[in-house]
């Protein structure tokens, strides 16, 4: 079976766990997917994730979340761009979520990359998707 939204699962992966509680989410492994992982990393919404091999052969990211006195670190992870309807935006129009609070996730000519990051270097790009 193939699929449309591979970023998308990912993050409705995540999104599920979260609401669970659960400390660990598994998903199917691809560059961008690793690209928006290491940015969530470097940002600090996720406590790690690493590359590993499921039972059937195929490579897989191992997500750890995080969590902050009971509450997860993630309150609101959304699509933004998507597959029917992609959204690109300058440097000077990258949205702003919740007044600088979130972050964007952009992917530009000089890679995936947040939208604060974008902004020093004086790069658009397709917006992935919005973390708060």
């Amino acid at each position: 079976m193939s699929m449309n939204d591979p970023l998308g699962d990912m993050l409705t992966r995540i999104r599920n766990a979260l609401m669970r509680g659960k400390s660990v989410v598994r998903t199917p492994a691809s560059k961008l997917r690793g690209w928006v992982l290491e940015v969530l990393l470097d940002e600090g919404y996720i406590r790690g994730f690493e590359k590993s091999v499921d039972k059937r052969g195929l490579p897989e990211f191992e997500i750890s979340l995080k969590y902050y006195e009971g509450q997860p670190v993630i309150r609101e992870l959304k699509r933004y761009s998507k597959p029917g309807r992609r959204a690109y935006s300058g440097f000077a129009e990258l949205p702003s979520v919740r007044n600088g609070l979130g972050i964007a996730i952009v992917s530009t000519n000089k890679g995936v990359m947040s939208d604060s990051r974008a902004r020093q270097l004086n790069v658009g790009g397709e917006v992935l998707c919005t973390v708060f």
